[in-house]
């Protein structure tokens, strides 16, 4: 008789050599369904199953395409580049590909990183305001000994700075990192825990309530990342010459601007929105998707900030994103897939010097984001846009 494990609910199954399939037939018989479509996958399953997802029974398709060449004028990022894309949102790759043959057109977007970090803040329970201005003196007079610690968990992680914030009786510590090539999320928290249990709470006796106090912050919108950064910080921009808004894009600049003022400075106020853009997180979740990417983290991508001046007859567009995080190395981003989607943009995998590969990723990331705001906006001032969803999301039909 072969032996039953009890695990998880979904892990109540046959023990065998085919754990996975084992998942999938026990789905099959209890929900009188069938799941061939997601067999088969190709990455390392059991490399998979112990770093990437629990009770794992298969995978799932997302149609990838490509976008570009874009030319792209970065300290990281520079030259031509394609622009993978995973989606089911028909007109998107077209659309992010015109945005690039426009700015291709008129010599490239140029793109910066502004800086470069990882947050996590954990929350401390004081017992008065003296208590928690002495607590951080304590963090602060002892900072290069803290820096070593943080080194002590990894050689490729380094403390930047910590930011301290008083709410009553919490205390958060926004301790902010390097982490090169990485996303660095799990980097950040591993440093953060070593320096608690091996040095603040020995020495101050003052207790972490939770590892993450939410002033991170992670995978949610919040104006610290807006206003202050997380992740890679990122400014691109671009000069359309008439000719191409005329040619290419089939409209003007003063109707571009039009529609910039309208929908994006007076619409979003009207809605509240922190975001002040036409559609960055679309191009943000397309390529993370692509690339391994935490998909959570398209959250803080939605925040960026779209600007455009209608200059004579040429238009001036930026994007200015101030939380993209992402990596080349670590998480999904070792799946064979994802690698080789990475490979297209010759990024997969750790950068020479390493960080590189990185901040390489996010100028090129910003720049196909700055494309995709360029091609949606003018196929907003043309009154294209239902005729381009008709003709690539419904195969011409209604």
């Amino acid at each position: 008789m072969q032996k039953i494990v009890n695990k998880t609910p979904t892990e109540n199954i046959i023990n065998s050599s085919d754990p996975m399939g084992q998942r999938r037939s026990v789905l099959e018989k209890k929900l009188h369904i069938k799941l061939d479509s997601i067999e088969n996958p190709s990455f390392n399953v059991d490399d998979v199953s112990t770093k990437n997802c629990e009770n794992l029974i298969g995978k799932v398709d997302i149609p990838l395409g490509v976008a570009g060449p874009l030319t792209v004028r970065g300290k990281y990022a520079q030259g031509n580049y394609y622009i993978p894309l995973a989606t089911t949102e028909g007109a998107l790759v077209a659309s992010v590909n015109r945005g690039c043959k426009a700015a291709t057109s008129a010599g490239g977007v140029s793109v910066a990183i502004v800086k470069s970090e990882m947050t996590r803040a954990p929350v401390f329970c004081v017992n008065s305001y003296n208590e928690a201005q002495a607590f951080i003196k304590f963090v602060q007079k002892n900072i290069t000994r803290i820096e070593k610690l943080v080194t002590e968990t990894s050689p490729f992680i380094k403390l930047i700075a910590i930011d301290p914030y008083i709410s009553g009786r919490n205390v958060y510590l926004r301790f902010r990192f390097d982490t090169n090539d990485a996303m660095g999320m799990n980097m950040a928290t591993f440093a953060c825990d070593h320096v608690i249990r091996k040095f603040l709470l020995p020495k101050t006796q003052v207790n972490c309530i939770s590892l993450s106090g939410n002033v991170c912050t992670d995978k949610k919108p919040a104006w610290i990342n807006k206003l202050h950064g997380r992740g890679h910080t990122v400014h691109a921009e671009v000069v359309i010459p008439k000719n191409i808004l005329v040619k290419t894009l089939k409209t003007t600049s003063q109707k571009i601007y039009e529609v910039y003022v309208r929908k994006l400075l007076i619409g979003s106020q009207v809605a509240g929105a922190m975001g002040v853009n036409a559609h960055h997180v679309n191009v943000v979740a397309a390529i993370f998707a692509a690339t391994g990417q935490d998909l959570a983290h398209v959250v803080e991508g939605s925040l960026g900030t779209t600007s455009i001046e209608a200059d004579n007859s040429n238009l001036y567009i930026s994007v200015d994103l101030p939380s993209l995080i992402l990596g080349t190395i670590g998480g999904g981003t070792n799946l064979s897939s994802q690698s080789q989607a990475l490979s297209i943009m010759g990024i997969a995998g750790s950068g020479k010097p390493s960080g590189t590969n990185a901040k390489k990723f996010a100028e090129i990331v910003a720049s196909a984001v700055l494309c995709g705001e360029l091609s949606l906006l003018a196929a907003l001032s043309s009154n294209d846009l239902a005729k381009a969803h008709m003709k690539y999301a419904r195969g011409g039909q209604v």
